[in-house]
């Protein structure tokens, strides 16, 4: 029982708890079905980029170039709808978006995988030149007259309940996001592939004698990120209701933010879907709500960094007494 209170996951959950409770015995806004359900919306496109940093983190890797390959998948695919199918179905532009992003999660793949080079600093450039191609190509033209089919996937809604003023909507994209971490969920604890990401980030030289194909797991590891990245995008232009390049980019910090809030550790070989959920959960709660008690926005990154720092250094004071502990025990 003792383990079960000192895993990531359950110090999560009570922080989650105790600001939400901070937040709504200060504000009875934060406890109705409106703003439950406009923090649900806020979670959509973290929740999809941050299934994707997870699995990154896990294997031992990084990734930073996600916004950007969502944004330029999210224009491209605009751009194509526009040109050659105005009245296609939104799958199609799901679709394309996700084939793009997975063709630029390639990029990294291959210079990762092939030539051994350290994630960070191929990924960093990946960003720079995908943003920087994208706003040299384009520079800030912002594509607001979208197609028909992505103004209507934005006004769709699975629930609607009517309010004093307006109504609160929940969008369908929540469940996009619930599959996809379901997906990865079953990914990681019942396949082989999701063993070998573990053994990966845990011990890359161990998983490389066990028999594990290691340039291919990380070829498939930076491409499911890039096709994540492409889905994200898509929905985040898609909820907007336009294609603006300088979107999206510089929120990859607030999702590795919320990835290692979970549980996940930017050594490898740890995380898991809950974890993440809650992470995000606690960002966007974060990024969302202090508003609500007062806290200026400008403050929101002070408390989320304060978080950020009690979160993940909790977690490492207790992993460094229970190894002191393992290791008096073995001496005795």
């Amino acid at each position: 029982m003792s383990r079960i209170f000192r895993r990531n996951e359950f110090l999560v959950a009570i922080t989650i708890i105790g600001l939400s409770l901070i937040i709504g015995l200060n504000n009875s806004i934060f406890f109705t079905v409106g703003n439950v359900f406009t923090l649900l919306r806020a979670s959509i496109v973290m929740g999809i980029f941050a299934m994707g940093v997870l699995i990154v983190l896990i294997s031992g890797g990084i990734d930073v170039s996600f916004t950007a390959v969502g944004v330029f998948a999210l224009h491209a695919t605009t751009k194509l709808l526009i040109a050659y199918a105005p009245d296609a179905p939104i799958i199609l532009g799901f679709f394309i978006a996700a084939i793009i992003g997975l063709g630029l999660g390639l990029i990294n793949a291959f210079f990762i995988a092939r030539f051994k080079l350290p994630a960070l600093i191929v990924t960093l450039g990946t960003l720079s030149m995908i943003h920087g191609f994208l706003l040299f190509a384009i520079g800030n033209q912002i594509i607001r007259d979208v197609p028909a089919v992505m103004t209507a996937f934005a006004r769709s809604a699975l629930v609607t309940i009517p309010l004093v003023r307006g109504k609160a909507i929940l969008h369908p994209a929540v469940f996009m996001t619930i599959l996809i971490a379901i997906g990865v969920w079953l990914l990681l604890k019942y396949t082989m592939l999701g063993r070998s990401i573990y053994a990966l980030g845990g011990a890359p030289e161990a998983a490389e004698r066990a028999g594990f194909n290691v340039v291919r797991i990380q070829y498939f590891i930076y491409a499911f990120v890039g096709f994540l990245s492409g889905i994200a995008g898509m929905t985040f232009g898609s909820l907007a209701r336009q294609s603006n390049p300088q979107d999206i980019v510089g929120m990859e910090l607030n999702v590795i933010a919320a990835v290692v809030l979970g549980g996940a550790t930017l050594t490898g070989g740890r995380g898991t879907v809950i974890g993440t959920i809650l992470g995000v959960i606690l960002v966007i709660i974060a990024n969302n709500s202090l508003i609500l008690i007062g806290v200026p926005t400008v403050w929101q990154r002070v408390v989320i960094g304060i978080i950020i720092l009690v979160g993940t250094g909790i977690p490492a004071v207790q992993e460094r007494r229970a190894g002191k502990r393992s290791f008096g025990m073995a001496d005795v």
